[in-house]
């Protein structure tokens, strides 16, 4: 059985909450029952609009659907309820609340004063692997995504989304700002030197990641190179997004700038048979003495 791939893979963030307003708000309420802002609210409803237009754009199939993936925070389901605004119920094909995209764990209850403290310790040790006492670091967020990949790709695999291939089908995953970044990380092989330089998504933003010609997804089929460089992307990572538009599956590890040679020096295209050979004479006599 040949796998169907999604035409589209959509990261959004969800929409301003009582905490990104005042950071109080995590004082004395924990941070997964923080609300969504009026604001927030009309930012979701706008995204869901955004969305499907997205949706339905370009060589789309007539009948295009729309499976959901949510964190479980109280932001994130407002969120999705608010976008789901502007979709049918003959386009969603199914949601699912996902506690593996939940927001990076910062601790429990936050002392506003502690928190900012704490927050610059994090920018002198690095965002990646900085661990928040009694939290997370980002490199925990990368592990529980790593599990939550292995899932999509089974639900994909297996067909446990019931989608008609004869259907366009995008997967929408509404969740958070270094989650997303994460996710984004994980899947196109970014290292933990290229996350530090990724710039948070804002409220309600959301990245595509669109099936190229040749099977790989993509950031520069649907997003152009100025956006990709204000999210935060290298030039080189940039001209990745580019090749994986049209490139084929599998490809990957010869053409990347920084897989072998962010790890080595120099390598040689072919072997020195007669250093090779040399090595062996010399290991040869080591034996016998």
């Amino acid at each position: 059985m040949v796998m169907m791939l999604p035409k589209r893979i959509i990261l959004m963030r969800h929409g301003e909450s009582q905490g990104n307003l005042d950071t109080s708000a995590y004082t004395t309420t924990p941070d997964h029952s923080i609300q969504l802002t009026s604001n927030g609210i009309a930012q979701a409803r706008h995204a869901g609009v955004n969305l499907r237009r997205v949706m339905a754009a370009g060589e789309c199939s007539p009948d295009w659907r729309v499976y959901f993936y949510v964190s479980p925070y109280a932001r994130t389901r407002s969120t999705l309820r608010e976008v789901g605004r502007s979709f049918s119920k003959k386009r969603i094909i199914g949601v699912r609340e996902e506690s593996r995209i939940r927001e990076q764990d910062f601790g429990n209850f936050q002392v506003k004063e502690r928190m900012k403290i704490i927050k610059q310790q994090r920018e002198r040790f690095g965002r990646f692997f900085y661990r928040f006492p009694e939290g997370e670091s980002a490199a925990d967020v990368y592990d529980r995504v790593s599990s939550f990949f292995e899932s999509l790709w089974r639900d994909i695999d297996m067909n446990r989304l019931h989608h008609d291939p004869s259907n366009d089908l995008n997967l929408v995953i509404v969740s958070h700002g270094l989650t997303s970044r994460i996710f984004l990380m994980k899947w196109f092989k970014w290292t933990a030197e290229q996350f530090e330089h990724l710039n948070n998504l804002g409220n309600c933003e959301f990245r595509v990641m669109q099936l190229g010609s040749g099977g790989e997804y993509s950031l520069a089929v649907h997003h152009t190179e100025e956006e990709m460089l204000e999210w935060g992307l290298s030039p080189d990572m940039v001209a990745d997004q580019k090749w994986r538009a049209t490139a084929s599956r599998g490809a990957w590890n010869d053409k990347c700038s920084w897989y072998l040679d962010g790890f080595f020096d120099h390598l040689g295209d072919s072997d020195d048979d007669d250093i090779v050979e040399n090595e062996g004479e010399t290991n040869s006599l080591t034996v016998c003495a």
